[in-house]
This record gives C-alpha cells, sequence and structure tokens, in this order.
C-alpha cells in the first residue's frame, strides 16, 4: 500500500467482501442542500472515481452523498462521517474549515503536486486506488456504522473448574448493562453449559454461536448486536443444545472484532484450557480477570492456567474468592501467583436460589458480586475513558 500523508495508515489493513454493483444515488449540485449523513461525502467529478467509490460504498452497506463539483455545502462538509475528496477537485476545497476525516482519492495517481494537494485541504491520508481498496472499504465501513472508541473487553477465567468464571462474567455484564453501558456478553467456553442459562433465556429467540460458525471478514456490528439474544439490557452470545463444540477462529475473530467496534463494555468467558478460539479472544481482550479460590491446591492450578493466558494477554489481575479454609487473604493469594490484586469475592447470600428462578449473578446491586463489579467496572472503565458517555446503550 503507498504511503500517506499525513498519518499513515494501518499496516494491515482488514480484508472486506468483494464490491457489488452499486444504487446509483442522485448526484446533488455543489449549491443544493444536503439530508443528514449516513455514509460518506463523495465530492470529485471524476466518473470513473465516482463510480468505483459507489462500489466500495456498496459493499460497505454504506449509503453516500455524492456532490458534482467543489467546494461542497458548508452543512454537507461539517456533518459527514467521512469525506472523500477527489483530486481533480482538490484545489477548490482550500477555503473550507479544517476537519477530521478527510480523505484525498485518486485513481492510478502519479501526480507530483499529489502531497501537496494533500495539505492544502487537510487530508489524513492520500488513498491510491485500486491498491487501497480494502483499507477504504474498512474506512467506509466504519463510517457507516458510527464507529467511535472501541469497548472495554474483559477476559474472565477460572483458576480451576467450578471456580465461578461463568459467574462472575455474567455479573459484569449485568452491572455494566445495569449502569447504562452497551453491553456484549460472548460464551467462548462451549462445555460452561450455556451463559444464556445462567441469566434465564436459554428459549430466548436469536443467534447462538453454531448459526456464526461460517463467519469470515466483516460483519455488521449493529446488525449482530439486534440478532443476538436480548437479556436483563445486555445482549448475549452463548451456545446452543447441540453438539458443536468448536468454532473457527476466523468466525471468532470477525464476530469479536463486530463486538468491540460497537463500543460500550464486552465480557467473554473463556474456558481454562486455552484452544484456538480462546486464544483468538485472549488477543482481543483489554485485560484479563483470573476468578482464584482461596485454597494451595486452587492456587496451583491457577498458576497453570495464568502462564498460559500470559503468552497472550498482558494485563491479567486476580480475583480471590473466599472465605479461605486456611486463612490465606487475597493480597497472599495474588501474591503468590504474581499477579496484580483486582479484588476479593465472598459468598453471595441467595446465589443458587436466584439461578434457580432466573435471577441473574449480579442482579443484586448491594450483594458481593454487584459491590465488586461496579467498582472494577468503574476503575477500568476509567482507564479506557470510557468516562465521559462513549459506549452508552442507545
Amino acid at each position: 500500500m503507498a504511503a500517506r500523508p499525513p498519518v499513515d495508515p494501518p499496516t494491515d489493513p482488514p480484508a472486506g467482501p468483494s464490491g457489488g454493483p452499486a444504487d446509483n444515488p442522485a448526484r446533488i449540485p455543489a449549491a443544493a442542500p444536503l439530508p443528514g449523513p449516513s455514509g460518506p461525502l463523495i465530492v470529485t467529478e471524476d466518473d470513473g472515481l465516482i463510480d468505483t467509490l459507489l462500489k466500495l460504498c456498496a459493499a460497505a452497506g454504506a449509503t453516500p452523498q455524492v456532490v458534482c463539483g467543489a467546494p461542497p455545502p458548508r452543512q454537507a462538509w461539517e456533518a459527514a462521517p467521512l469525506v472523500l475528496v477527489g483530486v481533480d477537485v482538490a484545489d477548490r476545497m482550500a477555503t473550507l474549515a479544517r476537519r477530521p476525516g478527510v480523505l484525498l482519492v485518486g485513481l492510478d495517481l502519479d501526480d507530483s503536486e499529489v502531497w501537496q494537494k494533500a495539505v492544502t485541504i487537510g487530508a489524513e491520508h492520500v488513498v491510491f486506488l485500486p491498491d487501497s481498496d480494502a483499507w477504504l472499504l474498512d474506512r467506509v465501513a466504519d463510517a457507516a456504522e458510527g464507529v467511535g472508541h472501541p469497548a472495554l473487553t474483559v477476559a474472565v477465567l477460572g483458576g480451576r473448574g467450578g471456580a465461578g468464571a461463568s459467574t462472575l462474567a455474567c455479573a459484569l455484564a449485568v452491572t455494566a448493562a445495569r449502569e447504562g453501558h452497551r453491553t456484549l456478553l460472548i460464551d467462548v467456553d462451549p462445555l460452561g453449559g450455556g451463559l444464556d442459562v445462567l441469566l434465564g433465556g436459554e428459549e430466548a429467540a436469536g443467534l447462538r454461536w453454531p448459526d456464526l460458525a461460517a463467519s469470515r471478514g466483516r460483519v455488521s456490528a449493529v446488525e449482530l448486536e439486534h440478532a443476538l439474544p436480548r437479556l436483563h439490557r445486555l445482549s448475549a452470545l452463548s451456545w446452543d443444545r447441540g453438539d458443536t463444540l468448536t468454532i473457527p477462529v476466523e468466525a471468532v475473530r470477525t464476530v469479536l472484532g463486530a463486538a468491540r467496534r460497537r463500543g460500550g463494555v464486552v465480557v467473554l468467558d473463556l474456558p481454562r484450557r486455552i484452544d484456538e478460539a480462546a486464544a483468538e479472544a485472549l488477543e482481543q481482550a483489554d485485560l484479563g480477570l483470573l476468578v482464584v479460590p482461596a485454597e494451595l491446591r486452587a492456587m496451583t492450578a491457577s498458576s497453570r492456567v495464568a502462564s498460559g493466558v500470559a503468552l497472550r494477554l498482558g494485563d491479567l489481575r486476580a480475583v480471590v474468592r473466599g472465605p479461605s479454609p486456611s486463612g490465606m487473604t487475597g493480597e497472599e493469594v495474588a501474591r503468590g501467583l504474581r499477579l496484580p490484586l483486582a479484588g476479593e469475592l465472598s459468598a453471595e447470600p441467595g446465589l443458587a436460589a436466584d439461578l434457580e428462578c432466573g435471577r441473574p449473578p449480579g442482579a443484586r446491586p448491594k450483594g458481593p458480586l454487584g459491590r465488586f463489579c461496579t467498582a472494577f467496572l468503574t476503575e477500568a472503565l476509567a482507564g479506557a475513558g470510557l468516562t465521559d458517555g462513549g459506549g452508552v446503550a442507545a
């Protein structure tokens, strides 16, 4: 991919679907007002470039606005989520106010002045087509989806069997949703019994992992969210009651990528044995929580799990579940595992009865689970820069 001033594009652009025939939207004269944006603003008089960009927009699921002539109306220039300016009209765009999200685009560019034109209009990149089709497709798709700050993604694992990782994962998701964050809970453990059961929604309509096993490339984050079961103000992706035990890594990568683009909070429930799917999930996580009962054997088992996780995730923290038969403290357990302590969890009164009647973990804000999850999410979201309303559920 050719270099682009003043900011380099991603070095490994994600592949997108091949462009198909595009609808031919009405081309709006430069003097006409435009409706609110739902896709990029295209400004060019080059028919060949327009046709190429319309195909890319169709492949990305975006509805563009096309202005034949420059400069475009000020309202359109300021409101568009992304602006694609043809090299042929760049000289006439210098009077417009600088704004982010402007790309200078051309077919088979070989213009010694193209870099100066990019600087003049404040373009973030110069896009050489067709060489940069895949990269531009991804940018257009991001603009169409309204992509902002990626979701805070938390992976939860058990240090040993029955440690309570699934319970904590559900409680984190329930708490995040109750506090107004867009929340997606993803079950990556095929032998865990299904998080939809813990949420009391095993009969809820929506897609499960086997329905998404063929996912490749890029899927719409909005469509994914709408296709999943909706339970307790959050979206959940779990397993069906069939015999599927593995999901291709490509599907995990695609689904998690879409989930993160949607923003808010994504909680992953992972198995202790790190298979290929779990490894991919760890690669996309921001931090991990290892649930460790305060017992000597649990510490020994947890150290082996932590070693496997550390190969793929740099920020792993211990959540110590008490009470300890020998009186060990959470600090002592975490120190023995050489992990920072995220917090301690005491027993949740009435949890078993809640689960039997369909009340999910974390439903009691003042219980041990609720208090831990609220404190943890407050700190983690602040650390990720998501305390200013980013990722709030619509």
